[in-house]
């Protein structure tokens, strides 16, 4: 081991640098442990003065509120730990649709905004610039007051044939539900997913050992696709039915319902975020050196194959990283459909801290639940940043 010395022999502790570093970050690290312990200490001191010392036992207490939409069974007498997981589903259920037509939206446009039409390239610049400067709360309350809600009454619902009917309750759609086949047809489903995923990865590690990467994806689908319809006639009876929506008396029955504060919160998180979406497209794109393109096209390449072959595949380096802060950011904007009365985690929690005065529990697990969404979105698109850089490789 090296010592730093000088001219008058072997430097003190307190004057080397490499301890000098150390004793900074212990001294940091002291400081910062003592300020979290001082702030802990003084949120329990202040809440058992007040009577209300952290507990989390409230959660098994009856909720006696209702909540407009639900994925699971709850009703008033559910508990308040019911009622958070109601609010919790309905997050991830915007925020997932919503992450899936974002990233559609936003590769559209982003491919438009380059584009040599000019009427598409300013439709799409027009969008972009547009919606990235109107405050999203703003454009929520917008849809909901002035679209979804504006929408006819039921007896006069716009038809799209019987398909849907477009209402100022909602949207009801033709949805389909199990028939007699669907107890055989599942498990066909589900072995036509495994063949698919292994076709995937035959194609991938092909893909690897010749150095020419197939749409691994697109040949797993297309197996699990054939596969699903092949089963379809082999099952048993229909394994699905179509359930129409239909008028009966104030509303409608059947099919399926989306109220209008989901439609407002969705179309919301998606147009809004399909725009920053666009941007981050657009300059991956551009980021890809214009060789690419010239050496693509001296090869034979149409517009469409070299896009997807050589283009998209190079841009998605520079992609992944801001795309995953718009996927973190639409995930956490969701929490702004208390505004349009979607019950979203947010809105339910803050009728839990109305009714039981529970607001640092409260507020603490919403805090653990976004953290949560955000540090498993950004694994996600790690991961598969790393595995895009494998490829090119």
């Amino acid at each position: 081991m090296t010592t730093n010395t000088s001219e008058h022999g072997a430097v003190p502790f307190w004057r080397d640098e490499r301890y000098i570093q150390i004793i900074a970050q212990v001294i940091v690290v002291a400081a910062l442990v003592a300020l979290f312990y001082w702030l802990i200490h003084n949120l329990l001191t202040g809440l058992a003065a007040l009577g209300i010392p952290l507990s989390f036992r409230f959660l098994g207490i009856e909720a006696q509120f209702d909540i407009g939409e639900t994925l699971i069974e709850y009703s008033r007498n559910s508990t308040y730990a019911q009622a958070i997981l109601v609010g919790l589903l309905n997050t991830i259920k915007v925020s997932f649709i919503g992450i899936i037509f974002a990233t559609i939206v936003g590769v559209i446009v982003g491919i438009a905004r380059l584009s040599r039409n000019w009427l598409v390239s300013r439709i799409a610049a027009v969008y972009v610039q547009v919606l990235r400067n109107i405050p999203l709360l703003v454009f929520l309350i917008f849809l909901s007051t002035t679209v979804f809600h504006k929408l006819p009454r039921v007896q006069q619902a716009l038809a799209l044939g019987k398909m849907a009917f477009l209402t100022n309750r909602g949207i009801y759609t033709v949805w389909p539900v199990p028939a007699e086949g669907w107890n055989v047809y599942k498990w066909l489903l589900l072995g036509s997913f495994v063949i698919g995923v292994l076709v995937a990865i035959y194609f991938y590690r092909q893909g690897l050992r010749t150095g020419r990467m197939p749409l691994y994806w697109l040949w797993g689908f297309l197996t699990f696709l054939a596969l699903s319809i092949i089963a379809w006639f082999v099952a048993p009876g229909a394994p699905l039915a179509l359930d129409y929506p239909y008028l009966a008396g104030r509303n409608f029955k059947g099919g399926q319902s989306l109220t209008p504060e989901f439609m407002a919160i969705l179309s919301g998180l998606v147009i809004y975020t399909s725009a920053f979406i666009a941007e981050v497209v657009r300059a991956g794109i551009q980021a890809v050196s214009k060789g690419q393109r010239e050496a693509a096209t001296a090869v034979g390449l149409t517009s469409f194959q070299t896009m997807r072959l050589v283009i998209f595949p190079q841009a998605m380096r520079v992609i992944i990283p801001p795309l995953t802060s718009q996927y973190l950011n639409l995930t956490k904007n969701s929490s702004l459909a208390i505004a349009v009365g979607y019950p979203d985690l947010f809105a339910v929690g803050s009728t839990i801290i109305n009714q039981s005065g529970r607001a640092v529990e409260v507020i603490l697990i919403t805090m653990a639940v976004y953290l949560t969404f955000s540090l498993l979105t950004s694994l996600f698109m790690n991961w598969y940043n790393r595995h895009t850089r494998l490829v090119e490789r």
